[in-house]
């Protein structure tokens, strides 16, 4: 196999795709897949590069619809903890900010998430008057650099709250004038209920107006007592009265686990009705959620057996690395979809795949890109071919990644790459040295 193609087609040969009735012959040219035939039986372009997979699995580029780059690899206070301390925490590191650091630790875990398979991110990027724009406009920068191989869509996200962080709506607007940009929200770090509920409703207003999507961060609580964390009814609400169908995501909702079955069948009901999506988030929830139970520690995980029984859209992304929210963390779609499977239950190949289908054609449906169809002709040649050949197996195996193709040609091979090399450890590295030391 050779790493860097530059022709205009690119051929994997004797591929294992799920599905697929034998090995067969997957043909991209100009950045999409223009041909899938049974190994061996197609017309090759003469001037096309093979590369032989060997009955490898080639699978749909991963994409992590909500990932923190900005604020990757800070680490987290001594004593670990609890929501508001890693807000807290953040906030206070927020202050050191410059654009080479936070650009020095967004390309740490991109060169990770190449390595893993992934050629698109939504950035959730913080925004309020500590940091003002100053990551948004390295997720700027990054994009141009890497736009040859990385799809990366900046979410303009007011980690602080809007209306308890006077100015950062100004800021939320002058970011949204940004191409490609879209509008995040986080409504329980407001005062009430009253202003969590505004909060939605100005992310959502900005939605229509920019005619963007909106993802919101939504209920990261061990329940509902607090009725700033039982918003997703509101969320399916607002989103239809707004017409906002299929454009919103809402991630975390950790809440919806502890609700009591008839109202949770309700809320997942009303979900899937006005098309909004959840994004689950396991590393984080199981970190954050359940700390102060005594037994019978709750998982605080959305359950994601309901949401699909119930169509409502769903997706599963890695969120933060190595921070005060999560702190641990490879940048690995495929161990996210693992780790939420062992901890809801999954247990045939219906649920595994369905898994899978969570961190590539489900979560590029939630970042509203083409990348949903699949591998399917006319579908963007962004493909992955992982060292397996099973592709029922994908998710428990945890296969090495063998190539990663975007744009129709090879940007990394695991024995070449014209990028990055190393293991995944390499590129992540050792924690920095917390804010708080150790007692």
């Amino acid at each position: 196999m050779s790493a860097g193609a530059r022709t205009g087609a690119l051929v994997l040969t004797r591929a294992s795709v799920r599905d697929a009735d034998g090995l067969v012959d997957i043909l991209l040219e100009d950045g999409r897949i223009t041909g899938i035939t049974a190994a061996g039986e197609g017309m090759l372009p003469p001037s096309a590069e093979i590369a032989d997979v060997d009955g490898r699995v080639v699978a749909p580029a991963f994409s992590e619809p909500h990932l923190h780059l900005d604020k990757a690899l800070l680490g987290g206070p001594s004593s670990g903890g609890a929501l508001d301390a890693a807000i807290a925490y953040t906030a206070e590191r927020k202050r050191s900010f410059t654009h080479a650091d936070v650009e020095a630790r967004a390309e740490r875990v991109l060169a990770a998430a190449l390595r893993a398979g992934t050629t698109a991110i939504r950035a959730q990027t913080e925004v309020d008057p500590t940091v003002g724009l100053l990551s948004v406009d390295v997720m700027h920068d990054l994009a141009a650099r890497h736009r040859d191989w990385l799809d990366l869509q900046i979410a303009v996200f007011p980690q602080e709250g809007i209306r308890s962080r006077p100015g950062t709506l100004a800021l939320m607007r002058e970011a949204l004038l940004i191409p490609g940009t879209v509008v995040g929200g986080c409504p329980y770090t407001e005062a009430d209920l009253a202003d969590a509920r505004a909060h939605v409703d100005t992310v959502l207003d900005l939605a229509v107006e920019f005619g963007t999507l909106a993802d919101l961060h939504l209920d990261l609580a061990d329940d509902a007592t607090d009725e700033r964390f039982a918003l997703a009814d509101y969320v399916a609400q607002a989103t239809a009265a707004r017409g906002l169908y299929g454009r919103v995501a809402i991630g975390h909702v950790t809440t919806l686990g502890a609700l009591e079955p008839d109202r949770r069948a309700r809320t997942l009901d009303a979900l899937a009705g006005a098309g909004v999506a959840v994004v689950v988030l396991p590393a984080t929830d199981l970190y954050l959620v359940g700390r102060n139970d005594r037994r019978s520690v709750r998982r605080g995980v959305a359950p994601i057996g309901e949401l699909w029984r119930h169509g409502v859209r769903t997706a599963v992304s890695s969120n933060n690395i190595r921070n005060a929210f999560t702190p641990t963390g490879t940048v690995d779609p495929l161990d996210m979809a693992l780790l939420l499977g062992r901890v809801t239950f999954a247990s045939d190949v219906r649920d595994f795949a369905a898994l899978h289908r969570a961190v590539t054609s489900d979560a590029a449906r939630v970042m509203g890109s083409a990348r949903a169809e699949g591998i399917s002709v006319g579908a963007p040649a962004e493909l992955v071919v992982l060292d397996s050949q099973d592709p029922e197996s994908v998710v428990v195996d945890q296969p090495a990644r063998r190539l990663v193709v975007a744009r129709g040609r090879i940007v990394y091979s695991s024995t070449v790459s014209e990028r990055f090399h190393g293991s995944l450890a390499d590129h992540l590295g050792a924690l920095p040295t917390p804010l708080t030391a150790p007692a």
